[in-house]
Formats: C-alpha cells, sequence, structure tokens
C-alpha cells in the first residue's frame, strides 16, 4: 500500500477532517481516505448519514402541528360547484 503526504492544508481544512474523524470514531488517515474514495467513486457514499444536520429544515411536525395544519386547510380539500359555475 501506498503512503502519500499532502502539503499546503489550511487550519479549516484540517479542523474539519480531524472533527469528522472523531465524530466518526476513525483515525484522520482513516476518513481522508474514506473521503478521497467517496469523491473518486470507488466506494459509494452512505445514504441519510447527515439527516441531523438538515432536521431544521425538513419541516418535521409534531402531532399537533400536523393536526391544526390539516384542520386549517380542510376548505381547500373540498370542490364547491358553485366556484366552478
Amino acid at each position: 500500500m501506498k503512503s502519500m503526504t499532502i502539503h499546503g492544508i489550511d487550519d479549516e481544512l484540517a479542523d474539519r477532517i480531524k472533527r469528522l474523524a472523531k465524530a466518526e470514531g476513525t483515525s484522520v488517515t482513516g476518513t481522508v481516505r474514506r473521503l478521497l474514495q467517496e469523491a473518486l467513486g470507488m466506494k459509494p457514499r452512505p445514504r441519510g448519514r447527515h439527516r441531523e444536520q438538515f432536521e431544521p429544515f425538513l419541516g418535521v411536525w409534531s402531532k399537533e402541528e400536523a393536526e391544526a395544519f390539516r384542520q386549517a386547510i380542510a376548505d381547500f380539500e373540498q370542490v364547491h360547484e358553485e366556484d366552478w359555475r
């Protein structure tokens, strides 16, 4: 197996790689290897693993919020014949 040295990595990129490695419980080397394999199409990217990062934008409602919405739009679920004359 070959070894490579990458020069010119800025602090922000290095910090992000280190944080990702820590979050995944892997080494920095293992994380960089996985990222390169995924970027080059050698290994499929896992689906859905970043859901928690996007949850504030997913529109997840409580049961009460969903029911309130259903009630608010109930009138739009019916066809009013007089509107079509």
